[in-house]
């Protein structure tokens, strides 16, 4: 009976999440501006260096979206455990959510970590002001948006 519920449960959950919207181009359907989210896991980045970008040859599709990586190593870790690398809100703009504008989409090229999660950003703009500000209210702010979004997809 249990492992029947646990089988439901997991079952119930992954439909949950497979409507989930990505940040992906206008043009393509490629996550976070073609950048390996992987990269920004490297030790001593901050947000204002740039990332690896990801090759054509290495590719994960996840969420109907096509996540590209610089190595095929970071490719196989991020099919391993999507959910441990890809950004907040993937990759939709963290400040945005926060504001109550809804889902805008970003390229990678701004981002931060906060709470050990990667967040993405439109603008530097939008990073500056999680910076100086209270990120955690901003965090919960964004939460609740993301929430209701997918609460309206499923």
């Amino acid at each position: 009976m249990k492992k029947c519920f646990l089988g439901l449960f997991l079952l119930v959950c992954n439909s949950l999440f497979a409507s989930e919207p990505v940040s992906t181009s206008f043009w393509n359907n490629i996550a976070i501006g073609k950048h390996d989210t992987l990269a920004y896991y490297q030790e001593g980045l901050t947000g204002s260096t740039p990332t690896a970008k990801g090759a054509k040859q290495f590719i994960v599709n996840w969420q109907d979206a096509e996540w590209r990586f610089a190595s095929q190593v970071s490719a196989d870790k991020f099919a391993e455990n999507p959910r441990k690398y890809v950004p907040r809100y993937n990759g939709h703009c963290a400040n945005a959510l926060s504001l109550g504008d809804g889902l805008i989409n970003t390229d990678g090229s701004v981002w931060e970590f906060f709470g050990e999660k990667l967040h993405l950003f439109y603008a530097e703009r939008g990073r500056q002001r999680w910076l100086k500000g209270d990120w955690q209210t901003y965090q919960a702010e964004a939460d609740s948006a993301w929430l209701e979004i997918l609460n309206k997809e499923s």
